[in-house]
């Protein structure tokens, strides 16, 4: 990893203000897309050689018409060299030698396109799928506080719709380039070999469509920035009503939330209204000037071949092809179009690329290959980010293999953030967190978080059956998984449900208890066989008894592990070798447990609320 620049300021690049916007006719981070072509390079020289070859072949019929009409209308041969050695060769079938170059026209376009179509189709998708995954593993590898600030439906919009819109671009847009470059290159050439003068009144008035599309692609750009940003709000609220249903019907919010959802898709409305405007009055100004070119075309052209100067035929080749370019003519205004879409999108899918996170592996960094045998605060002081009072002021604690190390206090005492900073999610602002007396940032991250097991306060489970989401990541047999699950007091329930370990738990779990949670979520972490065991209110959820079991469970089985557990219920820390009492940051006061209930400090009072026992007070 190298050193993250961005972190928490990300945002503004996925979401740009109106104060970045710059006039460019298509951007810039559109064309980032090409270097993720050049992998694959043969689709690319397949879908130029093959699209040029197909609009060449789409111009060849109407040359052979224009000759064709040449030849009955004057009794001359007139066309290429191939065909007139054709029509010699076969005495009497001059018509079918004409007729013949049309047919080869019509077959080798449909060849041709076809190839060039698949060609640039797979290209998209395989592109889509390259960019997904570097986006995926650029926001992966982001600490978790990256997240704090950010909505997940934004997030999954950029994800999907905004990935989505650029695979669009390459299998769309990069045939549609080609096919105006080829068609317009292949029609001028053969236009002005018949005649220049005719190819000048054509052409000429087609170069104002130029500033034409500057005009428009700086108009509509902030538009369409702004409509795929309004995607993404409509996704993150969407996201937070489905995930808070039942919040939700229990407030009977169903209006108020309907609400949210209508100000986020109006802001969405409002915006495409405004580039569909800007748009419905681009095109018909393209079509004015094609207009204007063909109408002078006729004239001029009719005019010439009255004279002489150019043959009827020649005529009629010119009214063909220019006929035929008006669909390139409609092609470019969408183009245009699309390609304003997709620079809005490229700007937020490469914002995500681009990130790097703000915590990462020291150049110098080693793995953790042994056992974590201790752990030491010292002096640690910590502050959040964005805030200016510490959480943590002067911390130092040490647990070695074996002990059991418990933490309490009110709610903000920077329990935690303890854990956190253990988790590398964040760095101290001073002071040192040690692993086997080194510096924790003298090991990778991944090789010291495959050293400890953690269970959250809020149990997260994966969509899908109980075994995936204990053996998450992880390689076990089949008696190293039923041995975590009895460790963690899962197995009893889980013999009762229907289809045993194959049940399928739901979106986060909701088809188990928040009991049942909490189980599944601590065998994922014993099924890792941790050296460190970090549990932050792991058994809020469970009752008394369960709990019980549990701890002689950890603690028989955890002689060479070290645990340390966060706990607003003591019951669950009773029995460790030592509690920590924490007070604003500060440790108050620490011990076993009955000697922090003899002291009659924060711990004594917290027990004697908890057992019921108010008479002291």
């Amino acid at each position: 990893m190298t050193s993250g620049v961005e972190g928490p300021d990300a945002v503004d690049l996925m979401t740009p203000s109106s104060t970045e916007e710059k006039k460019q006719v298509v951007g810039r981070q559109i064309w980032r897309v090409v270097p993720y072509a050049k992998n694959y390079p043969g689709r690319v020289m397949s879908g130029i050689l093959c699209n040029a070859l197909a609009r060449v072949f789409d111009l060849m019929p109407f040359v052979a018409i224009g000759y064709s009409i040449d030849y009955f209308t004057n009794e001359t041969m007139s066309g290429p060299e191939f065909l007139q050695d054709f029509v010699i060769a076969l005495p009497g079938a001059i018509e079918v030698g004409y007729g013949f170059l049309i047919f080869l026209g019509f077959f080798f376009l449909a060849f041709f396109q076809g190839l060039s179509e698949y060609s640039w189709q797979t290209l998209g998708y395989k592109i889509q799928h390259d960019l997904r995954m570097d986006a995926t593993r650029s926001l992966v590898a982001m600490e978790s506080t990256y997240y704090d600030m950010r909505q997940t439906g934004q997030i999954m919009s950029v994800l999907s719709s905004d990935v989505n819109q650029l695979e669009d671009v390459v299998a769309d847009s990069s045939t549609s380039i080609i096919r105006i470059v080829v068609t317009f290159l292949t029609a001028f050439v053969i236009l002005v070999i018949m005649s220049w003068e005719l190819a000048a009144v054509l052409f000429g008035p087609l170069i104002l469509i130029v500033p034409l599309v500057y005009w428009f692609s700086t108009r509509v750009q902030r538009k369409y920035r702004k409509q795929r940003e309004s995607t993404g709000d409509i996704t993150a609220v969407l996201e937070n009503l489905i995930s808070g249903i039942s919040v939700v019907q229990a407030y009977n919010a169903q209006d108020w939330e309907a609400e949210r959802v209508n100000r986020e898709s109006s802001a969405y409305r409002n915006q495409a209204i405004g580039a569909s405007q800007d748009r419905n009055r681009f095109v018909p100004m393209i079509y004015a000037i094609a207009g204007i070119a063909f109408g002078l075309l006729v004239s001029v052209g009719g005019s010439l071949a009255a004279s002489g100067e150019i043959s009827t035929g020649q005529l009629v080749t010119f009214l063909l092809i220019s006929t035929r370019m008006t669909m390139p003519l409609f092609i470019f205004g969408i183009l245009i179009n699309q390609l304003q879409r997709g620079e809005a999108s490229a700007r937020r899918v490469f914002a995500v690329v681009d990130l790097t996170p703000e915590i990462y592996d020291r150049e110098d960094a080693i793995e953790l290959n042994e056992d974590i045998s201790s752990v030491e605060f010292k002096d640690v002081y910590f502050t959040y980010p964005n805030t200016t009072l510490p959480v943590l002021r002067g911390i130092s604690f040490k647990a070695v293999d074996g002990d059991f190390l418990g933490i309490m206090g009110h709610t903000g005492a920077g329990k935690t953030t303890i854990l956190k900073l253990l988790m590398r999610y964040y760095t101290v602002d001073s002071g040192a967190v040690l692993i086997n007396n080194q510096p924790i940032e003298a090991y990778t991250l991944e090789s010291v978080r495959d050293k400890i097991g953690f269970v959250s306060q809020e149990p997260f489970l994966f969509y899908g059956t109980v075994k995936e989401n204990v053996i998450y990541n992880q390689n076990s047999t089949d008696d190293e998984l039923k041995t975590a699950l009895e460790l963690a007091g899962a197995w009893e329930f889980i013999e009762e449900l229907e289809d045993g370990l194959q049940t399928m738990v739901g979106d986060r779990g909701a088809k188990l208890s928040g009991g049942q949670r909490a189980r599944v979520s601590l065998a994922r972490a014993l099924l890792k066989q941790p050296s460190l065991l970090i549990l932050d209110e792991a058994s809020s959820a469970l009752d008394a008894e369960t709990e019980r079991r549990i701890q002689e469970n950890l603690i028989a089985s955890g002689k060479d592990r070290a645990t340390i557990a966060v706990a607003h219920r003591l019951s669950t820390i009773r029995n460790a070798d030592e509690i920590i009492s924490m007070v604003d940051g500060v440790i108050v006061e620490r011990g076993m447990h009955d000697d922090l209930v003899n002291a009659n400090g924060v711990y004594a009072s917290q027990w004697t609320i908890q057992t019921g026992d108010l008479a002291g007070l």
